[in-house]
């Protein structure tokens, strides 16, 4: 039964669980974190690493893109960002305020297809696998520059996004659904928070579902909007969803990625373990010395025109990591902010698992917060 609430007379809400509520539980068979792959293939693409990393201008450029793949992520380029509105987007983020305003001001020049189509170009002679995201407003508009210059996989990605919505009265509506079927790239859609959202974006023929909005300390969305998502219950859900449409459809299986409130690698894994394939990360990467964000970090809503729904985040001005210290490893750091996904496979062992999806199944318990 649901874990339900009466706030007030006739008034039930149900309870939701974050990640740092729960902790995994090892088990009497350990491995060696050498018996352990965190590998994870989503359509035809396969990554060493469960990690997407979030498009973020603060992290992700056509330079960035590179390290990323060569560490086993897929990075996604913000197809709405600085790459994609001004040629010197580096001196941009260089002189870059880091206040709403400062971001609103500069997030005010239109995308520019042409440049666009540059910088997907760019990650092709690179060598990547080229991912790159709109929000829902914008990809009628956009998607045929973008799938015209040739993409890998498209991302649509909203705060929380519909499998159809509807802009105005003047405005064609995006109806997913439909967007989807005349695609020959896989799509990866989202953010949703709970069963129902999730449901019907995988019966948009969506390849993948990002759970949650990427909340991090600078997200003000449970402030100015009151949306929240508890993230173990929203993926567990999401998972719940995977399950009875993998019935519902005879066997057609939806890749889930967890977005916010991941900051350890012990979150990583929680996220893993309550149903996830993979993890967004983007202010866990902007620390990293070759993060364009130069130190900073901050989302797509920071720069949103008339409500921004976050703020930009400034980083420990220490010494900065690398990208490879951050992902792989070794470190000195104890924080577990630093070699992620070492300490994702360490665990994976340490409960008995060897592989993302065996360790779907690990026993997790309720705890308090810390």
């Amino acid at each position: 039964m649901p874990d339900t609430v009466e706030i007030g007379l006739g008034r039930g809400v149900r309870r939701g669980y974050h990640l740092d509520e729960i902790a995994l539980v090892a088990t009497r068979r350990t491995r060696g974190s050498a018996m352990v792959s965190t590998a994870w293939q989503i359509d035809a693409h396969t990554f060493e690493l469960p990690l997407v990393a979030a498009p973020s201008d603060a992290v992700v450029s056509p330079a960035t893109a590179t390290d990323i793949e060569r560490l086993g992520g897929l990075a996604v380029l913000d197809g709405e960002g600085l790459w994609a509105r001004y040629p010197d987007a580096e001196a941009q983020l260089a002189a870059l305020g880091s206040t709403s305003a400062s971001l609103q001001a500069v997030y005010s020049k239109p995308v520019s297809p042409d440049l666009l189509r540059q910088r997907i170009g760019e990650l092709h002679d690179s060598g990547v696998r080229v991912a790159v995201r709109l929000s829902p407003q914008h990809t009628v508009e956009l998607a045929p520059h973008v799938l015209g210059a040739g993409v890998d996989l498209l991302v649509i990605q909203g705060t929380v996004i519909s499998a159809e919505h509807v802009a105005s009265r003047d405005v064609p509506g995006l109806n997913l659904k439909t967007f989807i079927a005349d695609l020959d790239v896989p799509v990866i859609v989202g953010g949703c928070g709970n069963y129902q959202t999730a449901m019907h974006l995988m019966r948009t023929g969506a390849a993948g579902v990002i759970v949650g909005y990427g909340a991090h300390l600078g997200s003000t969305t449970h402030l100015a909007l009151g949306i929240d998502v508890p993230m173990a219950t929203a993926i567990a859900d999401a998972a719940a969803a995977r399950r009875d449409y993998l019935d519902e459809t005879g066997g057609r299986y939806v890749h889930l990625i967890a977005y916010g409130d991941l900051a350890t690698g012990g979150d990583i894994a929680k996220a893993l373990a309550c149903g996830a394939d993979a993890v967004m990360l983007g202010e866990a990467l902007a620390d990293a010395i070759e993060a364009p964000g130069r130190g900073r970090y901050w989302d797509p809503t920071a720069a949103h025109p008339r409500v921004p729904r976050s703020a930009v985040v400034e980083l420990n001005d220490d010494e900065r990591p690398t990208l490879d210290e951050v992902l792989l490893g070794p470190t000195s750091d104890p924080s577990g902010e630093r070699n992620l996904f070492g300490a994702v496979r360490r665990v994976m062992g340490k409960c008995g698992y060897s592989s993302v999806k065996e360790f779907q199944k690990a026993e997790l318990i309720l705890t308090s917060p810390r």
